[in-house]
């Protein structure tokens, strides 16, 4: 509130208002009538003193606002309240419009009576001009970031909550504004990236750095996970201090779905190519099978015959079990390629392994050729697959002997190397298992692609081509390498260089005493197959251990059987119509718990979730179908893990 003062003192203050031209200071009578006009009014509303005192101060205002009766309710507050400020849009005299602070505050005596008021008002155009352009903007960018709906686009304050959110956001991360603002973007992360401490640290990055980008898996409203990549970005003031960061997140889930099916589809090329180059090998392999089935039926045939005439026919018996043995081996090998078969690396002492399938290695190569073996008198244990190592050793020692077509001596020797780092595989020490054969060799060019699979200088029909390219992927697997060194007309030798085993040799436990164990506790087997020969072969064999069995010839009477009996153990075929042999264990498991299932298959591969069930490989023999049954009775018991014996484990 203003009093009056003495002359002197009024005009002192009355040359200090004339000369302030950025503010309109002036007087108006309590009816609101201009009483005084100073520089600063003159200049910005643009009348003279002479031509604006004795005129009502409403003029400055629009015509809306003196409808609306604004200046008179500026006095009157003023008047009540003791002051009245407001901004708003006046009026010059060239009728233009300016954006105005006012000030009033009333004038009274030292009795208090009201005087007047003093009116103190300043343009404030410009300023304003700039916040509206400022804010208009603002509304752009803030349209603009709300308008994208492929990245989710927001605010983060210093420690990660979201103060901002678009409609890219809400449309894959699920969130509704109202919902998530004030809220940190951790929440996004998945529980395991929490406790790992991924959030924060991006932050970290972001504000050491500069930027943090990134790709991962992130979490939507309702669960779902989807693949993003990330940018975080800080936000600075002027002086650098931190405000918080701008983060921009992209939903990549089809992308990466799409690269993965490329990817699947150029694996599926590859696979499909990979079979297309086994069916060109139909001849050889027809011709392997051709001559194994013939030992096997004239075997068999003979066998009966001489048992009709009281005939010694063990001999024939062994022929047709030594040619089914070989057959087996073939389709080992065949599906290994074809299926990338997994190795059951051990320990294996390679001079007991040679001397037990002296006898095969000899009936395989025939007469014309010798085998000599030279170990030394101790040989570390090699870490190995010891039936794909018999496998190898087999196409090793036929490869040798077709290139002696007209007889020659084998030798098959070991000893131990320490390797240097790139001389042939790793650094290490390793047991170097070699075939040496004194045939024909084999040039530069034959020797460059000798490790190529299907590649093979046999005619057609004859083998598989299969040999040296199994052999080298073997040692690989193990850790180790192949070299082959030949000289034309001089010989071959092949070397495996298998890493030394750090464990002990295995030793296979006695066979009988797996028929002996079931012997005295024998089981009640429900026996699955939809091939009556192979279910009355099984069968057979499990009656022959002592045990009662039932059969089924697929899985639905198998489930029905199992609802209306209760027996100990299922032993069930894999590839079978309508339910697989893995779904009918799956289906077991959940009907009745515990029960133990035995998967017979030929495959080299089964479904990811059935390995860890019992599994045995056909073919089989009866000790083999022995060692699975007794295995899984207790794993049942104790909860292990057991994969079961191959055909070419040695008993």
């Amino acid at each position: 509130m203003t009093t009056v003062t003495s002359d002197y003192s009024g005009n002192r203050f009355e040359l200090l208002v004339q000369s302030v031209t950025d503010y309109a200071i002036f007087m108006l009578n309590p009816d609101g009538i201009v009483e005084s006009w100073n520089a600063g009014a003159r200049r910005f509303k643009g009348y003279e003193a002479e031509e604006i005192i004795g005129q009502h101060f409403s003029r400055f205002y629009t015509a809306q606002d003196k409808a609306d009766g604004v200046p008179a309710r500026a006095l009157s507050v003023a008047e009540q309240e003791g002051r009245f400020e407001a901004e708003g849009w006046r009026v010059r005299k060239d009728g233009t419009n300016f954006w105005a602070n006012v000030v009033i505050d009333p004038i009274r005596d030292p009795q208090g009576h009201l005087l007047g008021f003093a009116k103190v008002t300043r343009d404030l155009t410009e300023r304003r001009a700039s916040q509206e352009a400022l804010r208009k903007s603002e509304e752009r960018f803030r349209l603009l970031v709300q308008s994208v709906t492929d990245y989710a686009i927001y605010m983060l304050d210093p420690v990660g909550t979201i103060t901002s959110w678009n409609s890219g956001a809400e449309r894959f991360k699920g969130y509704k504004t109202d919902e998530i603002l004030g809220e940190n973007f951790a929440r996004f992360y998945s529980e395991e990236d929490r406790i790992a401490g991924l959030p924060s640290r991006a932050l970290n990055t972001a504000e050491r750095e500069g930027r943090f980008e990134a790709e991962g898996w992130r979490i939507r409203k309702d669960g779902t996970r989807f693949w993003a990549n990330v940018v975080i970005d800080p936000i600075r003031d002027s002086q650098g201090a931190l405000l918080g960061f701008a983060k921009i997140t992209r939903d990549l889930t089809e992308r990466r779905e799409s690269q993965q099916a490329l990817e699947d589809a150029r694996i599926a090329i590859i696979q499909a190519q990979k079979m297309d180059a086994i069916g060109k090998l139909t001849g050889g392999v027809a011709h392997d099978f051709n001559n194994l089935l013939a030992v096997i039926v004239g075997s068999l045939d003979l066998a009966r015959q001489r048992r009709a005439n009281g005939g010694e026919i063990d001999r024939f018996l062994d022929n047709a079990m030594a040619a089914a043995e070989r057959g087996a081996t073939l389709t080992q090998r065949m599906l290994a390629f074809a299926r990338r078969q997994e190795l059951k690396l051990q320990s294996v002492d390679c001079m007991a392994l040679v001397q037990g399938m002296a006898d095969l290695l000899q009936s395989t190569i025939g007469p014309t050729v010798t085998i000599d073996t030279r170990f030394p008198l101790n040989l570390s244990p090699a870490h190995a697959d010891p039936a794909q190592l018999e496998l190898a050793l087999l196409n090793l020692t036929v490869n040798a002997r077709d290139a002696m077509p007209l007889g020659g001596r084998i030798i098959i020797e070991a000893s131990e190397a320490q390797l240097a780092d790139g001389a042939v595989a790793v650094a290490g020490a390793y047991i170097r298992l070699s075939v040496i054969d004194e045939g024909e060799g084999m040039d530069a060019a034959t020797l460059e692609r000798a490790r190529e699979p299907f590649f093979t200088t046999k005619g057609v029909g004859k083998g598989t081509g299969l040999g040296l390219s199994m052999v080298h992927g073997f040692a690989e697997q193990c850790g180790g390498a192949l070299t082959i060194d030949s000289i034309v007309n001089a010989g071959t030798t092949v070397s495996l260089w298998l890493p030394v085993s750090q464990g002990n040799p295995v030793h296979q436990e006695d066979a009988t005493q797996y028929i002996i164990d079931d012997a005295d506790t024998p089981l009640v087997i429900l026996a699955v197959d939809d091939d009556d020969l192979v279910l009355m072969n099984t069968a057979g064999m499990l009656e022959d251990l002592g045990h009662t069995v039932f059969q089924a010839a697929n899985a639905a009477d198998a489930l029905r059987m199992l609802a209306q009996s209760s027996v100990d153990l299922v032993v069930t075929d894999h590839a079978m119509p309508g339910m697989t042999g893995a779904q009918l264990a799956d289906a077991i498991e959940e009907a009745h718990p515990g029960l133990p299932v035995i998967i017979i298959t030929g495959f080299a591969e089964l479904p990811p979730h059935v390995s860890g069930r019992p599994r045995l490989d056909k073919p089989f023999k009866q000790i083999e179908l022995a060692k699975a049954v007794t295995a899984a009775r207790r794993q049942a018991t104790a909860g292990r893990v057991i994969h079961f014996a191959t055909p070419l484990d040695q008993d």
